[in-house]
C-alpha cells in the first residue's frame, strides 16, 4: 500500500498538468456586446435649434371664409419661432382694433402699437397691464368679423351665422402663418368673440386634432347659436380635455357656472365682481384682475 502513494500522486500531477487552459478576457473582449445588441449610446431628448426669428412687425394678413366673403387681419410673430399663436375675437362694440395694445404685449419684443387706437378705453392703456414673463412671446393674430367697426360703432347688423363662419375661417388660417407651432394655438374672445373663440377651437380640433389648447371667453352667452355649456361639453371630450376658461360679472355669470356642469375638467369659471360685459373686463381696478389671469391662461395651455 505504501508503495502505491507515491504512484498515485504522481497520476494526479500528470493529469492536472493536461486538463484545459483557462483563459482570462482581455480588456476588448469584455467590450465587445454579445451578438443583437447595439452598444452605440442612447438617444437624447435635445431638439434642434428653432428657426430665426420672423420680424416683430405686424403683417396684413387676407383670408376668405367658407362661403367666399373676404376678411383680414394682422399677425404679429412671436421672437421664438416656432411659437404658441393665440386669436383673438372682438366683442359687438369693435373690431380689430379692441386689441392692439394686448397683442404687442403678449408678443412681448418692446415694439410700440404701430396703429392709432379709436378711443380712450382701458385695454388701450398699457400702462396697467401686468408684465408678461421675460421667457415668454407669444405670436398674435387678430382679425374683424364681418361688418364690424371700431369702439362707439360696432357691427352693423346681427349675423351670427357667418360670423361663425369668419371665426373658424381665423382659426384655420392661423395654422397656416409662419412660425406657428400648429399644435399650440389657443383663442381668446369677448362677447360675440367669445362664443367665437370656443366654437371656432372646437371645430378646429375636428379638421386638425390636437391644434386648439383651449379658449378663454368674457362673457359668452351663446352669441353664434350654439349654447356655450355644449361647446364646453363637446372640448372636454377631447383627450386631453380642451381648456375652457369663461369670465364675467354676477350678474352674467350663470352661464360659465351652467358650463362648470359640463363635465369638462379644463373647464374654470372665474367671476369678476363688477365687471361689466365684453371688454370692461379689461380694465385695472377689477380683483381677481382678468388681464393676470389671460397670462396664466397661456402658461397653463400653450407655456413653455
Amino acid at each position: 500500500m505504501k508503495k502505491l502513494i507515491p504512484l498515485f500522486l504522481a497520476l494526479v500531477v500528470l493529469l492536472a498538468a493536461c486538463g484545459p487552459e483557462v483563459v482570462e478576457p482581455s480588456p476588448t473582449d469584455a467590450a465587445t456586446p454579445p451578438p443583437g445588441q447595439d452598444d452605440s449610446p442612447p438617444p437624447t431628448d435635445e431638439q434642434p435649434a428653432g428657426l430665426p426669428a420672423l420680424p416683430p412687425e405686424p403683417q396684413e394678413i387676407a383670408f376668405q371664409a367658407s362661403d367666399g366673403q373676404a376678411l383680414t387681419g394682422y399677425y404679429y410673430p412671436a421672437a421664438v419661432n416656432p411659437a404658441p399663436l393665440v386669436v383673438f375675437m372682438h366683442w359687438i362694440n369693435g373690431n380689430v382694433s379692441d386689441w392692439y395694445e394686448i397683442a404687442v404685449w403678449l408678443q412681448n419684443r418692446g415694439q410700440a402699437n404701430p396703429f392709432p387706437n379709436p378711443a380712450d378705453m382701458p385695454w388701450w392703456d398699457p400702462s396697467w397691464f401686468p408684465q408678461a414673463p421675460a421667457d415668454r412671446s407669444y405670436g398674435v393674430f387678430l382679425f374683424s368679423f364681418r361688418d364690424c367697426q371700431p369702439f362707439d360703432i360696432g357691427c352693423a347688423a346681427w349675423t351670427p351665422d357667418v360670423w361663425l363662419l369668419d371665426a373658424q375661417a381665423a382659426m384655420q388660417t392661423a395654422l397656416t402663418l409662419e412660425g406657428v407651432d400648429p399644435t399650440k394655438i389657443v383663442a381668446i374672445g369677448s362677447s360675440i368673440g367669445a362664443d367665437g373663440a370656443p366654437d371656432a377651437c372646437a371645430w378646429l380640433n375636428e379638421q386638425q386634432p390636437g391644434s386648439c389648447q383651449g379658449a378663454l371667453s368674457l362673457s359668452p352667452g351663446g352669441y353664434m347659436d350654439i349654447p356655450y355649456p355644449d361647446v364646453v361639453q363637446q372640448m372636454g371630450q377631447s383627450q386631453p380635455p380642451v381648456a375652457a376658461w369663461c369670465f364675467a360679472d354676477e350678474t352674467e355669470i350663470g352661464i360659465c357656472n351652467a358650463a362648470s356642469e359640463a363635465g369638462n375638467p379644463a373647464f374654470r369659471a372665474i367671476e369678476i365682481p363688477g365687471g361689466g360685459h365684453g371688454n370692461f373686463l379689461l380694465r385695472p381696478d377689477l380683483d381677481p384682475l382678468p388681464m393676470q389671469l389671460i397670462l396664466d391662461f397661456l402658461g397653463e395651455t400653450v407655456g413653455e
